[in-house]
């Protein structure tokens, strides 16, 4: 942890640039695009600060800085969602989510987790059907039978009970639940009611999820290390 905090601090730095300029988001501009992916940069950086060499050496890892560079798409799709860019940025998260999944992998499968995924997936549709109409029943849909997959494989590799615990993995688990909260409380708010401070929300628990799940790429260094120390 002590080796990477020092670079989280840009991360941290643009974090606090997006809270104290607090755009407004009735007048969507490049400047307030620029402002809210800025963070997102910064985790661009971050894994790019371990070398070329690792991310390519490491699929999880460049696949966990693909899923960083859609998100930043999407968020800047998001800054124009009430000029019809909502689904554009939905795509982009998706792809997001599949690029997650597929760098967490399948193994452990953990079918119980499976089973508790799909069943809190499946409640958070069941309250929002109600609320959607036209193409937006199935989008969502999928958008949640696909950020549910990618909890589950977050989760399953949390194995507390065996020496194959790290806090890396922790880590992941941690922010893919962060993501699901930031997206549900999305959908809540656009499609259902108005949350309260749903901005705040929405934004803290989103950088903490993408934070987290870029810290969880350097599982494959500590992998690496301990194949040399064993």
């Amino acid at each position: 942890v002590k080796s990477e905090g020092p670079k989280l601090v840009p991360f941290f730095k643009a974090t606090c640039v997006y809270f104290v300029l607090w755009l407004p988001t009735s007048s969507p501009s490049w400047f307030s695009a620029l402002i809210k992916c800025l963070p997102i940069f910064c985790l661009w950086v971050f894994l790019l600060a371990h070398g070329i060499n690792f991310l390519v050496a490491h699929r999880s890892a460049c696949r966990i800085l693909a899923g960083l560079i859609f998100s930043a798409v999407g968020d800047a799709f998001l800054i124009w969602q009430e000029q019809g860019y909502f689904i554009h940025g939905l795509l982009m998260f998706a792809i997001t989510h599949i690029l997650y999944s597929s760098a967490f992998g399948m193994k452990p499968l953990d079918l119980k987790a499976g089973l508790l995924m799909g069943l809190v997936s499946s409640s958070c549709y069941a309250f929002l059907y109600s609320y959607l109409s036209g193409p937006f029943t199935y989008l969502v849909a999928v958008y949640i039978a696909l950020i549910g997959f990618m909890g589950w494989r977050a989760v399953a590799g949390m194995q507390l009970c065996n020496d194959l615990w790290t806090w890396t993995k922790l880590s992941a688990c941690i922010g893919a639940m962060l993501f699901m909260v930031s997206d549900l409380t999305i959908a809540v708010n656009k499609f259902c009611f108005p949350v309260p401070y749903s901005r705040v929300i929405i934004m803290a628990t989103y950088y903490a999820a993408q934070m987290l799940i870029a810290l969880s790429a350097v599982e494959s260094r500590e992998d690496e290390d301990f194949r040399k120390r064993n």
